[in-house]
C-alpha cells in the first residue's frame, strides 16, 4: 500500500509518499480500506514537530478519516466487512471525561500513527458507523472538527436558542459551528476577511457578518451589535492575539470555547475582566468517540451536509496543504485516497 510520512529533512516539502506493507489486524482490531481524509491545521504543527526532530521518523500523519472495513480480527463480532465506518481521533477515548493518559492515542501524534494512508488498522472500539446520509467525503470531515464544535458547544457549554455567539473564520470548525448553532436556534455572529466569504456565511445561516480585515477590533462592534451586552459565547480559535478581543467582547456570564492556537500559545489576557464579567473558558480537544456519535446523529436528523471547499487526489496531499496554508478555503479541505 502507500502511506505518507511526515517528512524530516526540513523541506518545504511537509509529507513524502512512501511504500508500505498492508498491516494486519490483532484479534480486538480492524483493518480499514481508508476512503477519504480531510485536512486540519494540527497537521502543520505535527509535520513542524516532525521536521524539527521532536517525532519518531516514519510517523503517519493524519487524523480525520472515513473508510470500509476490510478485514476483522479474531475476537471482534460488532462489525462486519464492508461497513462504513469513521474513525475517532483519540483511539482510547471512547466515552466520560477526559483523561491525561488518552492523549497518546490521538490519531497523527508523537505517539500514534494517522490516517494519510491506504489501510490502516485500529481498535474496533473506536469505529463509528457512517449515517447513511454522509458520502465518505463528507464523513471524513467529522471526527476532528464538528467533533470539536459539538463537544465544545453543545456539551460543555450548554449552546440554547437564547445564545448570541461569536465565530472566527469560514474554515472547518467555524462553519460546524455554524450550521450546529443556527440549527438549535442561536444567533450567530461570524468573522472574516473577505466580504465574498461573509456571503457564504449568511446563506449558512449567520444573523451578523463581520470584516475583521476592516475592522481590526471587531469586539467593539459585537458589543454594538448585541447593545452593549456582548456575545454569550465566543468561539476562540486564534490564541494568543485573539483572545483578549473573545474576552473584551463577552457578556456576563458567557462562555469562551477554546479550541484554536493559530496565532501561538503564549496568551497574556487580562484575567480581572474574566472574573468581574462571572465568565468562563472552556479548554477543548477534540472529543470522544461518544461525541463523535451525537455529531453524526444529530447531522443526520438535521438533514445538514458539511462544507466541502475543495477534493484533492490522494497524489496531491502536499498541494492540499498548501490550498490551507493560503487561508482562502471555506469549510473543510478533503484528499479521496481512494477514486472510484
Amino acid at each position: 500500500m502507500y502511506a505518507y510520512q511526515f517528512n524530516t529533512a526540513g523541506t518545504d516539502t511537509k509529507f513524502t509518499l512512501v511504500e508500505k506493507s498492508i498491516p494486519e489486524p490483532g484479534p480486538t482490531e480492524v483493518r480499514v480500506r481508508i476512503e477519504a481524509v480531510s485536512l486540519n491545521y494540527r497537521d502543520l504543527i505535527m509535520a513542524d514537530l516532525a521536521s524539527a526532530g521532536s517525532l519518531p521518523r516514519g510517523r503517519i500523519p493524519g487524523s480525520d478519516a472515513a473508510g470500509i472495513i476490510d478485514a476483522l480480527g479474531a475476537n471482534v463480532d460488532s462489525y462486519q466487512l464492508g461497513e462504513r465506518v469513521m474513525v475517532s481521533y483519540f483511539l482510547d477515548w471512547l466515552d466520560g471525561p477526559f483523561r491525561s493518559q488518552y492523549m497518546p492515542s490521538s490519531l497523527g501524534g508523537d505517539a500514534t500513527d494517522g490516517v494519510f494512508a491506504e489501510y490502516i488498522v485500529v481498535p474496533a472500539a473506536a469505529l463509528v458507523s457512517i449515517p447513511d446520509s454522509l458520502s465518505f467525503i463528507e464523513a471524513a470531515t467529522l471526527p476532528c472538527a464538528a467533533v470539536t464544535a459539538w463537544h465544545g458547544l453543545v456539551v460543555r457549554a450548554g449552546l440554547n436558542n437564547k445564545d448570541t455567539i461569536v465565530i472566527p473564520g469560514t474554515g472547518g470548525v467555524a462553519l460546524f459551528a455554524l450550521q450546529i448553532a443556527k440549527a438549535f436556534g442561536a444567533q450567530s455572529i461570524v468573522l472574516s476577511s473577505t466580504e465574498e466569504k461573509l456571503k457564504q456565511a449568511y446563506t449558512l445561516g449567520a444573523a451578523i457578518g463581520i470584516n475583521y480585515k476592516k475592522t481590526p477590533e471587531w469586539e467593539h462592534e459585537v458589543l454594538a451589535k448585541t447593545d452593549g451586552q456582548g456575545a454569550s459565547l465566543v468561539l476562540e480559535l486564534g490564541g494568543a492575539d485573539t483572545i483578549q478581543q473573545s474576552l473584551d467582547s463577552l457578556a456576563a456570564g458567557g462562555r469562551i470555547v477554546q479550541v484554536g492556537v493559530l496565532t501561538g500559545f503564549s496568551a497574556r489576557p487580562n484575567m480581572d475582566r474574566l472574573q468581574s464579567l462571572n465568565a468562563d473558558i472552556l479548554g477543548i480537544v477534540v472529543g470522544s468517540k461518544q461525541h463523535l456519535v451525537q455529531v453524526a446523529e444529530f447531522y443526520k436528523e438535521h438533514k445538514l451536509h458539511p462544507v466541502i471547499d475543495q477534493v484533492f487526489s490522494f497524489k496531491e496531499l502536499n498541494q492540499a496543504f498548501a490550498h490551507m496554508r493560503d487561508k482562502g478555503h471555506v469549510g473543510k479541505i478533503v484528499v479521496q485516497v481512494r477514486e472510484h
